[in-house]
């Protein structure tokens, strides 16, 4: 009997890709995303006059400096994590190491499960929403029209929001199952296989060995005196 994750199992993402490639493209794609953050924050380390702004009081009524060097720090040091389990990913799925896959696909975890807070928290406090977009710049575009705009309304938009997020990122978790799945099943191939029958067991080799093992050499033949 099947169990309900083989029903959900399969080597093709994105109706074209195989798993493996799929996952190596998401890791490729995730460590440029992170570098681009990562240069980012190295420069602001560097010239922390440019980069650093602060929040004026008539905006929030007081002096906030919202980037400092220990918020910069954190967020390099996360920045570093990231590009490094992206890259043992994409290392994992080219080379066919399913341990290499498992610190991304927790990662995909970890971000699954804060985002799905996010959406509860929305519904158990629908006027948060009204409350962050207050807390939006006056040059923020469209700040007026979206918060003269149903409370309601708003929240559905936002729930709508995160369930697209959440969907595609779910799916995103099944590739990287489906290729960490299928590196583990490549691995088993070099294992022995037991066939047994109602009285005997019989050791196989696997297939890939059997069909490699070179035919026996006929006898030499017998020449009579």
């Amino acid at each position: 009997m099947n169990s309900p994750w083989d029903r959900w199992y399969s080597t093709s993402c994105c109706l074209c890709c195989h798993v493996r490639t799929g996952t190596i493209i998401l890791g490729i794609w995730y460590m440029l995303i992170n570098a681009v953050v990562l240069l980012i924050l190295l420069s602001a380390l560097n010239d922390p006059v440019q980069y650093r702004y602060h929040l004026t009081s008539s905006e929030l009524g007081t002096d906030i400096d919202v980037m400092d060097d220990a918020n910069i720090c954190i967020a390099t040091a996360i920045s570093l994590l990231m590009i490094l389990i992206c890259g043992m990913a994409t290392y994992g799925a080219y080379k066919q190491h399913a341990a290499w896959i498992i610190p991304f696909f927790c990662y995909q975890i970890f971000d699954f499960a804060l985002n799905t807070l996010v959406a509860i928290s929305v519904v158990v406090y629908p006027n948060t929403v009204q409350d962050y977009i207050q807390q939006l710049p006056g040059t923020f575009p469209y700040k007026e029209d979206i918060m003269s705009t149903n409370n309601m309304c708003l929240v559905f938009a936002v729930l709508l929001f995160i369930g697209c997020i959440l969907s595609f990122k779910a799916y995103l978790i099944g590739c990287v199952w489906n290729c960490y799945r299928y590196v583990s099943g490549r691995g088993t191939t070099e294992v022995l296989v037991y066939v047994t029958t109602n009285d005997t067991t019989v050791l196989l080799p696997p297939y890939e060995e059997a069909i490699a093992i070179p035919p026996k050499e006929p006898p030499p033949q017998y020449i009579s005196a």
